[in-house]
């Protein structure tokens, strides 16, 4: 029940920034809830060998909905097109690795944090590096659209004589690792350790040190819903808190603690 303090941290810490914009328009009544997801990024989201989605976002995706006695109806997408597909109503939440930030808190509404984890360069075994810009000079390193990896990378890296290569998911940034045609990909710690327990993973490894940034990272992961749909947001947060108390949360941040995938960071 430790998240559960940590929940109501973030809550209060966040409350100012993200505020309650627009009056309430989701239907409380609405039957199903539409979750934008880009199921390349395991162990967050990603299909099984039926095709079938799984991981952490998608265990708490349904769990939501369970409580809630809707049905989640998990709509493929690319990372870089979540905002425009929520607030084009194609969608009716993110749930797909999106963290907390101010920028993104001003196009969108967010739920309780969910969870947090790190980020590092991935690259391959015979290789490693610094994670600063003077070690980077030199280099090419993926980065995939509207992430906040590749937020950070435009930040502090981009003009600095390291060539930041573009990508439109994860999985086309790890191909060019893998023949070699990029040094490195700057993405989540998480989804490096599951990809190292693959085949393809085994020639890889995280090198140098987690990078971080508040301003970029924020103060974990949450689900983006939009700034008119207060009901929703109420009743979503509502479900999460209810897990928390239950102890379902704990039992699914569990699952993948091995990860690193822990509570959300509030300090």
């Amino acid at each position: 029940m430790k998240y559960q303090k940590i929940l109501l941290a973030a809550v209060v810490g966040m409350s100012a920034m993200l505020g309650a914009t627009g009056a309430a328009q989701a239907d409380s009544t609405e039957k199903t809830i539409r979750f934008g997801v880009d199921p390349t990024f395991p162990p967050f989201e990603w299909r099984d060998t039926q095709g079938q989605l799984q991981g952490f976002d998608i265990e708490v995706g349904n769990a939501i909905c369970a409580h809630l006695k809707v049905e989640c109806d998990w709509q493929i997408i690319n990372f870089d097109g979540a905002i425009p597909a929520l607030n084009s109503n194609k969608i009716d939440g993110i749930l797909s690795g999106f963290t907390i930030t101010e920028q993104r808190a001003k196009q969108v509404n967010f739920s309780h944090p969910i969870y947090s984890s790190s980020s590092r360069i991935m690259t391959l075994k015979d290789k490693d590096f610094a994670t600063n810009a003077e070690a980077l000079k030199g280099k090419r390193i993926g980065i995939v659209q509207g992430t906040s990896q590749a937020a950070y990378a435009n930040k502090h890296w981009r003009g600095k004589g390291i060539e930041l290569i573009s990508y439109q998911n994860d999985d086309l940034a790890k191909q060019d690792l893998a023949m070699g045609r990029i040094d490195g990909t700057l993405q989540n710690s998480a989804s490096g350790a599951i990809f190292f327990e693959t085949p393809e993973g085994a020639n890889f490894h995280m090198t140098g040190e987690a990078i971080s940034d508040r301003e970029v990272f924020g103060v974990g992961t949450g689900i983006g819903l939009r700034k008119t749909d207060n009901a929703l947001l109420e009743r979503i947060n509502g479900a999460l808190e209810a897990m928390v108390a239950s102890g379902q949360y704990d039992d699914i941040l569990q699952r993948y603690s091995k990860y690193g995938i822990t509570a959300p960071v509030t300090e």
